[in-house]
């Protein structure tokens, strides 16, 4: 039997793309996958392509109150969550300047990649650590490291540069308690958000699911992609 049968993974942000393909990948694992989107009847129907246990959750990360309403209802039905992964993300801003702001698009990106990924953290912590060997990752892009960035996309590269700094701190204040934190960059993959051009989705999310199934003594508050560390 393999070793992640029956245990409980929520991806937010997973009717599409990348979301969608580690919800897949996840399932053939053997994990009930819990799809968490804003619009639950395109979850409901992006379940029925994924050949597992897939289940929609209504989850808009950028709302206040529904992370946890969300993991209520988690506790309520399996009173633990082995896999949390924060994909949900909005506005690659490539055609921005940061001295021309788009101050609606700014806002909308930390909104939705930083502090609905917080939400989300926040409100199933404990669920995390209920089991002991709980798996928090943050789906971020080597546009927010402050090694290599430069000039573009300035709400989508500081939203990340923000959600890695946040990565570093989930992952202090859970250390010891079984749960490893740390934030992956799935390359520059070919979905709605990357556009054309980008490596597979397929190949994107195994960086991810890597993370996702760390063994206990695995990193914690790392920066990687495709298992390989990088510049913060």
């Amino acid at each position: 039997m393999n070793g992640d049968h029956g245990k409980v993974a929520l991806v937010t942000g997973a009717n599409r793309g990348l979301g969608l393909e580690t919800c897949r990948q996840l399932a053939e694992l053997g994990f009930t996958v819990l799809l968490g989107v804003r619009d639950l009847a395109k979850g409901e129907a992006a379940a029925t392509e994924i050949d597992g246990d897939a289940q929609a959750i209504a989850l808009d990360v950028a709302a206040p109150e529904v992370a946890m309403r969300a993991a209520m209802d988690v506790e309520r039905r399996f009173g633990r969550l082995d896999v949390l992964i924060n994909n949900a993300a909005i506005h690659y801003d490539t055609g921005s300047r940061a001295l021309r702001p788009d101050w609606t698009v700014i806002r909308e990106a930390f909104e939705t990649n930083v502090f609905g990924a917080w939400r989300v953290a926040a409100a199933f912590a404990s669920l995390l650590g209920a089991g002991g060997h709980g798996r928090l990752v943050n789906v971020s892009s080597e546009g927010g490291s402050l090694a290599s960035m430069g000039a573009g996309a300035p709400a989508y590269s500081t939203s990340k540069a923000a959600l890695n700094a946040l990565t570093r701190v989930l992952a202090a204040e859970l250390r010891g308690s079984g749960v490893l934190v740390n934030a992956i960059c799935p390359g520059w993959v070919a979905t709605d958000m990357g556009g054309p051009g980008g490596r597979p989705v397929a190949q994107g999310a195994a960086g991810i699911v890597w993370a996702a199934t760390l063994p206990d003594d695995g990193p914690t508050g790392g920066f990687f992609r495709d298992g390989k560390r990088l510049p913060w």
